[in-house]
């Protein structure tokens, strides 16, 4: 029995180690890929352009080499031979780098495994967790959360909120007593920070493997359907149901489904942005060094960060999903495959019977299709037939004239009737309201009167302030009374405006 589970223990081991994250810890040059790695990409910068990324790896690599880096205390090579891109070459074979297409750049991005070896990496070279409160108090208030969701018995779940209401009021009674609050000190304070960041510092792997698992399935998905010889409805019904509840179709993403209804909330967000200024203000984080500082205070966007890039991801693996199954022919994939079949046929007769370096006549055209004849001549042009004569007007003089008292004001004979009576008036000013009361009922229109103090405008006026009253008679006859300003106008303005 022993020898047994020795076995499966080992064989346990070694596909763990098989695993790319461990290869990367257990790795011969594991220092610098980590070292590296975590510098080239942080919580700011999770995609790095391909290009900037060869040439920073590639400064950090020369710079190594140059302070004596390369060879350990007893000759032992520590740094890889190789440029920088060959390098992120070898680490996206490794699982370590995933390159992709963002926009239109090609990016460098951390895999889920590298992003939790980084994380081992930190948490051992940094300060250790240890057995604390905060830990013991997170552990203990998880399993009763546990036990309190499993539980489905009414009256139990009314006596642990009954006691919990208790024990708030006690509380809140002694606080109204003695009006003092418990203080905490500061290593206590302290220790909960650490537990805090320990706790953060999982969760860009954890966004990290549902963005994986999320990109998994929809290469599994369109891989399936490149292959499916089913008819096009059921493809249809099948993946478009699985490309839009892609979230529910992963372990990960069911998981990460439940916790994005708790930081969804833009009110949690803006609750914990609060709390993280709070415990930053206080004196205890004085203690901490400025990376820690650093990560707390960026807690609120790293989950921010993690969940835009999961949302990201499967709003792409809809969309490739959605494509695929629109631009899906199965029967023109078979044509394909019918023809690439016929010309590895058509090769295995030819190799048989042709010579070493035996040339091939290419062709140099495609056929050209046999068409019957084809029509010499367009249709004809003209019409069949002159186009109608025009309508009859009758009296156009008339309608010009029907035309032109219906239409603006007649600066003309306003300006010639204005010259009159101002050469009559002997030099002295003239009130427009007159002017206008003895033109003939042409230029007695309400748009006249426009005209009219139109020029008296562009010759110089006065206003007197006293309101003048004249009446209008319209193209049809109708009269109307019009109120105005009364103004002058100065004799010696200067005519013909309008000419």
């Amino acid at each position: 029995m022993s020898d047994t589970r020795v076995e499966a223990a080992y064989a346990g081991a070694l596909a763990a180690f098989k695993n790319p994250m461990l290869d990367l810890l257990h790795g011969r040059f594991a220092p610098f890929v980590v070292a590296v790695l975590s510098v080239t990409f942080t919580s700011e910068r999770a995609a790095v352009p391909v290009v900037d990324a060869h040439a920073e790896i590639g400064d950090m690599l020369d710079r190594l080499r140059a302070t004596g880096h390369a060879e350990g205390e007893g000759g032992e090579v520590m740094l890889p031979v190789g440029t920088a891109r060959e390098l992120c070459r070898q680490w996206v074979r490794a699982g370590w780098l995933l390159r992709q297409i963002e926009g239109e750049d090609e990016v460098y991005r951390l895999s889920a495994h590298a992003v939790g070896a980084l994380e081992i990496a930190g948490r051992a070279s940094g300060s250790r967790a240890r057995v604390s409160e905060s830990r013991v108090r997170t552990l203990l208030e998880a399993v009763e959360r546990l036990a309190l969701d499993a539980d489905p018995d009414v009256l139990t779940r009314v006596a642990r909120l009954t006691e919990e209401i208790a024990e708030r009021r006690a509380e809140i009674a002694r606080l109204d007593r003695t009006g003092v609050v418990d203080t905490v000190d500061d290593d206590t304070l302290l220790e909960q920070a650490e537990n805090i960041l320990h706790l953060t510092r999982e969760l860009p792997a954890d966004f990290a493997r549902v963005v994986e698992s999320i990109r998994a399935m929809q290469r599994d998905v369109v891989t399936d359907l490149r292959q499916d010889v089913r008819p096009a409805g059921e493809v249809l019904r099948e993946y478009l149901q699985r490309g839009k509840d892609v979230m529910a179709s992963t372990p990960e993403g069911k998981a990460f489904a439940g916790a994005l209804r708790m930081v969804g909330d833009p009110r949690r967000l803006d609750d914990l942005a609060t709390n993280l200024h709070t415990v930053l203000r206080h004196r205890f984080t004085q203690a901490m060094g400025p990376p820690e500082r650093a990560e707390l205070a960026a807690v609120g966007r790293r989950i921010e960060t993690g969940v835009a890039e999961v949302l990201a991801a499967q709003q792409t693996a809809s969309h490739v999903i959605t494509t695929q199954v629109r631009t899906h022919d199965p029967a023109r994939d078979r044509q394909v495959d019918d023809l690439l079949r016929d010309v590895m046929v058509g090769f295995q007769a030819w190799m048989p019977s042709s010579r070493p370096a035996e040339s091939v006549e290419p062709l140099r055209r495609l056929p050209v299709a046999d068409l019957a004849h084809l029509r010499q001549s367009v249709g004809e042009l003209r019409p069949p037939e002159p186009p109608a004569p025009l309508a009859d007007w009758g009296d156009v003089e008339s309608a010009v004239e029907d035309t032109k008292a219906w239409g603006g004001p007649g600066y003309r004979a306003i300006e010639a009737h204005l010259d009159a009576y101002v050469a009559a008036r002997a030099g002295e000013p003239v009130d427009v309201a007159e002017v206008f009361a003895a033109a003939p009922e042409e230029i007695r229109r309400p748009v006249d009167l426009l005209g009219l103090l139109e020029i008296a405008h562009r010759r110089g006026m006065d206003e007197t302030g006293e309101i003048a009253t004249i009446e209008a008679v319209r193209a049809d006859g109708v009269r109307r009374r019009f109120a105005f300003g009364e103004v002058r106008m100065k004799a010696d303005g200067e005519g013909n405006d309008f000419e």
